[in-house]
C-alpha cells in the first residue's frame, strides 16, 4: 500500500503490505498462522465465492461509514466541550491556585484542644487590624458559620518583619536598598533619601546636558506608555528591569541636565547663553603668530561670576582639562564628606528608637568628630583657598598652598615652613593665623576619639549594666571577649573606612572626566570630520553619514555603556560608603497572604 496507515495502538504511520496465502489442510493452516503471528501480521478471512466477497465488501463499507459518522459526531462534541472549557480554563486555573494557597496556609494552623477550630498566628500591620477583623466577620457571614472568627493581638519578643508602603515612584528606589539588605524593624530607611542622592551622584559622573535630555526622554517615554507596557507583561528580564526603574532613569536624566548645565557641557561643547564675562583686549597683531595667549584675570575679567555654570571661555582654553580636573576633584571630595556625615548622623535616629541613648555619646559622637575634624576640615580649606586667593588680592594664586600637602603636614604634625621650596620664599604657607596650632589640636582630638570608640561601648556594656538592659527575655549575654573583639574590629574598620571611603568618592571626578573626554573624542574624531571635509557638492550627504556614526556612538558608548558604569558606581557609593554608616539591613520582609502575588509568581514561572 503506497499510503502509510495509522497504527491504532501507537498512532504512528506504518507501511503495510497485502499478501494472500493459499494452503491445504488444517496442519498447514496452523503453521501459516504461527509464521504470520511471528511477524505481527493481521488476519482477514477471504470468502471463496465472488458473491460472498462482494457482500463482505459492502458490509465493511457500511461499517466504515457508520464509524466515520460516529467519529465525526464525537469530534464535534469534543470540540464543543473543549471550547466551553477553554472559556473557563483561566478562571478554573485561578480558582485552583487560590484553593491550593488557602489549604496550604491552613496547614500552618494549629488544632484547638477541642479539635473544633483552628488557631493561627500571623503578623498584621497595625493600620490593617480593623480591615482584617472586618474580613473575618464578612467571611463568617458568607460561609454561614455559626461560630464567629475572632482576632486577638498578642505581645511577643520576636523580631517583627519589615514592611514599607511604597508606590510606583518609590518602589524602584526601595528595591535598590533591599538589594543591599532588608531593614530591621523600625530601622531608618535610606530609600527615602536615595530618591534625591542617587540620581544626583549619578548626574555628577554623567554630567552632560545633551545626554541627560536623551536619558530623560527615554524615561519619559516609559512613563507615558506606562499602562500599555504593564498590560503587555513582557517576559524579557532586561526590559522588565529597565521598566521597573523608569522613574529612576527619568530622574537621572533630569539631574544630568542640571549638572551638565553646571559644567556647561552639552555634547562636549560649551553653550554661550549669557555671554562670557571675560574681555579680550588683544589686537590682530597680537593674535598673528601667537597660537596661545594668556588672559590676565586682573585686566580682562569683569570680576562678576558667570550667571550659571562655567564660563564658556574655557572651551577654547588650553588648560581646560587642568581647570576642570581641579574643580571636579575638590567637588567630589566635598560631596563625599557631606554624604558620609549625613549617613553618620542618621545613626542617631536608630540609637534613639532602639533605646541606645548612650550609644550616641559612645559611638556617634567620636565617629562624627573624627570625620568632621579631619575630612570636613579639609573641605573647609578648599573653600578658603577658593575665597582667599585671587589675582587682585595680595595673596596671589602663585602663593596658594596645596590643600593636599597642607593636610599631609597636618597629619604628620609637620610645620609647613620647614623644607619650603625656595621659589615660594615670601609666600605664607598658611591660610590664616595660628593655623598650625589649630590643626595640631584638631588631629589630637581626632586621635583621642579612637580609644573612646574602642573602650567606651564595651565598658558601658560590661561594667555599667548596659548589657543586661539590652538583653531580651531568654537571651544569653554575649561573652566579654567577643564584645571586645567585635568593638575592636568595628573601630579599626571605621577608622580605615573614613580614609578609603573619602578616596572612593573620587570616582565622581574620574568618571565625570572620562565621560567628558570620551564625548569630546567622539565629536572630534567622528562628527567634526564631516564638518571639515571641504567638499562643496557632497558635503551635506557626508555630514549625514558622519552624524549617523556619531549618533550611534553617543547612544551605544556614552549613554548605554557609560550610563551603566555610572549607575553601578553610584550604587556602590550608596551601599558601601553611605549605608555602612548606619544601616544594618538584618531584617526580613513582611510577605502578606495575597492571591495576586501568588498568581503573578506562578505566571512568571510558567
Amino acid at each position: 500500500i503506497e499510503k502509510p496507515l495509522e497504527d491504532p495502538q501507537t498512532g504512528l504511520p506504518v507501511e503495510k503490505t497485502i499478501f494472500v496465502v493459499f494452503y491445504q489442510g488444517d496442519e498447514l493452516k496452523s503453521r501459516v498462522k504461527k509464521v504470520c503471528s511471528g511477524f505481527h501480521a493481521s488476519f482477514y478471512p477471504c470468502p471463496s465465492s465472488y458473491t460472498e466477497r462482494m457482500d463482505m465488501i459492502k458490509g465493511v463499507k457500511a461499517r466504515i461509514e457508520d464509524l466515520t459518522t460516529v467519529l465525526n459526531q464525537t469530534r464535534e462534541h469534543r470540540q464543543r466541550v473543549l471550547s466551553t472549557v477553554a472559556k473557563e480554563l483561566h478562571n478554573w486555573s485561578i480558582m485552583v491556585r487560590k484553593m491550593k494557597a488557602v489549604y496550604h496556609t491552613l496547614n500552618l494552623f494549629n488544632m484547638d484542644v477541642s479539635r473544633k477550630c483552628l488557631i493561627g498566628e500571623c503578623w498584621v500591620p497595625v493600620k490593617e487590624i480593623d480591615k482584617v477583623q472586618a474580613a473575618l466577620i464578612e467571611g463568617g457571614k458568607v460561609s454561614g458559620s455559626s461560630i464567629a472568627s475572632f482576632l486577638n493581638v498578642l505581645h511577643t519578643d520576636e523580631e517583627p518583619p519589615t514592611y514599607f508602603r511604597t508606590n510606583k515612584f518609590t518602589n524602584g528606589f526601595h528595591a535598590l536598598i533591599e538589594a543591599y539588605g532588608v531593614a530591621s524593624y523600625r530601622e531608618v530607611n535610606p530609600g527615602l533619601y536615595t530618591i534625591i542622592t542617587f540620581p544626583f551622584l549619578f548626574a555628577v559622573m554623567f554630567g552632560d546636558a545633551g545626554h541627560g535630555v536623551i536619558l530623560s526622554l527615554f524615561g519619559g517615554f516609559m512613563l507615558w506608555k506606562e499602562k500599555s507596557f504593564m498590560n503587555k507583561k513582557s517576559t524579557n528580564e532586561i526590559w522588565n528591569m529597565m521598566f521597573g526603574g523608569r522613574y529612576i532613569i527619568f530622574l537621572m536624566g533630569l539631574f544630568s541636565i542640571y549638572t551638565g548645565l553646571i559644567y556647561n557641557d552639552i555634547f562636549s561643547k560649551m553653550g554661550n547663553i549669557f555671554g562670557t564675562h571675560w574681555r579680550f583686549n588683544y589686537t590682530s597683531a597680537d593674535l598673528n603668530g601667537n597660537p596661545d595667549l594668556q588672559l590676565d584675570p586682573v585686566t580682562m575679567y569683569t570680576q562678576d561670576p558667570y550667571w550659571f555654570g562655567l564660563d564658556p571661555v574655557w572651551q577654547s582654553a588650553s588648560n581646560k582639562i587642568i581647570f576642570q580636573n581641579s574643580f571636579k576633584m575638590k567637588l567630589s571630595i566635598i560631596i563625599g564628606v557631606i554624604h558620609m556625615v549625613f549617613g553618620v548622623c542618621m545613626s542617631v535616629v536608630n540609637h534613639g528608637y532602639f533605646g541606645n541613648g548612650m550609644y550616641v555619646i559612645l559611638e556617634f559622637l567620636p565617629q562624627v568628630l573624627f570625620l568632621v575634624l579631619l575630612f570636613a576640615y579639609m573641605c573647609v580649606l578648599m573653600f578658603m583657598k577658593w575665597v582667599l586667593y585671587g589675582p587682585p588680592d595680595h595673596k596671589s594664586i602663585y602663593c596658594a598652598p596645596s590643600v593636599l600637602i597642607t593636610f599631609i603636614n597636618m597629619m604628620l604634625f609637620k610645620n609647613s615652613n620647614d623644607g619650603q621650596d625656595p621659589k615660594y620664599l615670601g609666600c605664607d604657607p598658611y591660610m590664616y593665623p595660628n593655623q598650625n596650632n589649630i590643626q595640631m589640636g584638631l588631629v589630637l582630638v581626632a586621635v583621642l576619639c579612637i580609644p573612646f570608640m574602642l573602650l567606651g561601648k564595651p565598658i558601658y556594656l560590661l561594667c555599667c549594666g548596659g548589657l543586661k538592659k539590652h538583653l531580651k527575655e531568654g537571651e544569653e549575654p554575649e561573652p566579654a571577649g567577643e564584645i571586645w573583639i567585635h568593638q575592636a574590629i568595628h573601630t579599626v574598620e571605621y577608622i580605615l573606612s573614613t580614609i578609603s571611603h573619602t578616596a572612593s568618592y573620587l570616582r565622581l571626578w574620574a568618571l565625570s572626566l572620562a565621560h567628558a573626554q570620551l564625548s569630546e573624542v567622539l565629536w572630534q574624531m567622528v562628527f567634526n570630520m564631516g564638518l571639515v571635509t571641504g567638499i562643496e557638492y557632497y558635503g551635506g550627504i557626508i555630514i549625514y553619514i558622519f552624524f549617523a556614526f556619531w549618533a550611534f556612538g553617543t547612544i551605544a558608548i556614552l549613554i548605554l555603556m557609560e550610563g551603566l558604569s555610572a549607575f553601578l558606581h553610584t550604587l556602590r557609593l550608596h551601599w558601601v560608603e553611605f549605608c555602612s554608616k548606619f544601616y544594618s539591613g538584618n531584617g526580613y520582609l513582611f510577605i502578606p497572604f495575597s492571591f495576586k502575588r501568588i498568581i503573578n509568581q506562578e505566571d512568571e514561572e510558567e
